[in-house]
């Protein structure tokens, strides 16, 4: 009998653990934060990325699964910093009426030229030590959706957080141990400028922060120029664009293929980049190597 009695007491704790346990419904903007929200949540999230990998966060599209995904979220993740153009009409449309989390919160912007006009840079994760101000706020924002599991939250983004700043201490090294006048390459939109300002990298592109820009004969004429006259050897494509023009570019100028980089959409499974620390560090790694 009292084997019976102990049997339905542990069996009753563990219902009542098991109802206590609370996941997380989160909701991303994109591949990248998606990552992060999933790193610092663990087992406590569920996290939806609305722009998937390989997507392209700046020419993207929602469906009506998008909409219904974010009207039964907790909590909805961007990364702010005009990123997400078309997010605010998804989210309303939606019905969502509860927290959107800017995760970029306390980044210090950059801004850059778009067609003449002074604009705010939006890729603020490329830069790790803005990665770790993306985690702290992730942490902090599903620490308030669950405090139940805020101790969880605390340990298991805590660990993420350490481990961010130390690629951003790698990061810094590898480059430094670069002449800062092989520090430079061409990419196919301007996405690394906050990686660049960091680093200590000089990044050359044909259009700005968006996909969707287009890039004029004359500026494109320009820009073969100045990778003349800089001695500009390599170029690089990223996963989420169109490679042509970089590629006709690079031809022009006599620069050599460096490889493939992650700027704004992790691979998918399996690939170079399927997390942000990843993408992050072969972004480091193939970039270094093209300098050497």
């Amino acid at each position: 009998m009292k084997k019976y009695t102990l049997a339905l007491a542990v069996a009753a704790l563990s219902f009542t653990a098991v109802i206590q346990a609370k996941t997380v419904d989160a909701v991303a903007s994109f591949s990248v934060l998606g990552d992060i929200v999933k790193q610092v949540g663990g087992e406590h999230v569920a996290v939806k990325s609305l722009v998937g990998a390989n997507g392209d966060p700046h020419t993207f599209e929602p469906t009506p699964q998008d909409g219904l995904a974010l009207s039964k979220a907790n909590v909805v993740f961007v990364s702010g910093l005009g990123m997400e153009g078309w997010m605010d009409r998804l989210i309303s449309a939606s019905g969502y009426k509860g927290k959107v989390v800017v995760a970029s919160d306390g980044v210090s912007s950059r801004s850059m030229d778009e067609d003449g006009k002074q604009v705010t840079d939006p890729h603020a994760w490329n830069s790790m030590k803005n990665g770790v101000i993306y985690a702290q706020n992730v942490m902090n924002a599903l620490i308030a959706a669950d405090p139940q599991d805020a101790e969880y939250f605390r340990q298991h983004g805590g660990a993420y957080i350490e481990k961010l700043r130390k690629l951003d201490s790698w990061a810094e090294q590898t480059f430094k141990a670069i002449p800062v006048a092989k520090r430079k390459v061409l990419t196919s939109h301007d996405a690394f400028g906050y990686f660049g300002q960091r680093y200590g990298v000089t990044f050359l592109s044909p259009v700005g922060f968006s996909t969707e820009a287009e890039a004029s004969a004359g500026d494109v004429a320009r820009l073969i120029q100045q990778l003349k006259q800089e001695k500009i050897h390599t170029y690089f494509i990223e996963n989420q664009t169109d490679p042509r023009l970089v590629k006709q570019i690079a031809s022009a100028s006599g620069a050599k293929p460096g490889g493939e980089l992650y700027p704004e959409a992790l691979s998918d499974k399996g690939g170079d980049a399927a997390t942000y620390t990843q993408a992050f560090e072969h972004n480091v790694k193939v970039l270094a190597a093209s300098m050497k």
